[in-house]
């Protein structure tokens, strides 16, 4: 079977439910964001060199997010489908806890940094910029259609997770984070 199916050549495509929708609809433009972010999270992924430290702790937390990131596409796509979504509200603790613990070998902030430090932690920050466009998305769709909270929330804190682990890969990299200076 081919991938094309040539049903989508006039600008619209089917949701989850079979309903015919513009491609450009906000849903649609939504978790085509979330396909993005997942996307660059795949190459964050595979250009972590396999000397670093920190490659099996942050491959472990990068593809539970992609997961994540597939289910909430999905939900989506089929707002029907809140039992693909179940599982996120403990994601974003797990989440919420990884923050805290690589926190703690950080220097705090008292100023806001700007995106950089080494490959690793660079990619990290703009991760973090596609997950708050996803979010402001997610946030422009909720002004529209009912969503579940827990979708929300977990791509509040992916892009608290995605800053956290920037900083943690340029601590570790050694790499020096540059105060924003007016």
């Amino acid at each position: 079977m081919p991938i094309y199916t040539k049903k989508g050549d006039l600008g619209q495509t089917s949701l989850g439910s079979g309903e015919r929708v513009w491609k450009h609809s906000m849903r649609v433009d939504t978790y085509g964001t979330i396909d993005e972010l997942n996307s660059f999270v795949g190459i964050i992924i595979s250009e972590i060199p396999k000397s670093k430290s920190y490659k099996k702790k942050f491959t472990s937390i990068l593809t539970l997010l992609q997961n994540d990131l597939f289910c909430i596409g999905s939900y989506l796509a089929n707002l029907k489908r809140e039992d693909i979504i179940k599982h996120l509200c403990k994601n974003t603790t797990f989440f919420e806890k990884e923050i805290d613990n690589m926190t703690k070998v950080l220097i705090p902030l008292s100023n806001f940094i700007l995106p950089g430090g080494g490959k690793t932690g660079s990619r990290f920050q703009f991760a973090r910029t596609l997950a708050r466009r996803a979010e402001r998305k997610m946030t422009k769709l909720l002004e529209k259609e009912e969503v579940n909270p827990d979708v929300v929330q977990y791509l509040n804190r992916l892009s608290d997770l995605l800053f956290t682990m920037s900083r943690y890969a340029n601590f570790k990299d050694k790499k020096k984070e540059t105060i924003w200076k007016i």
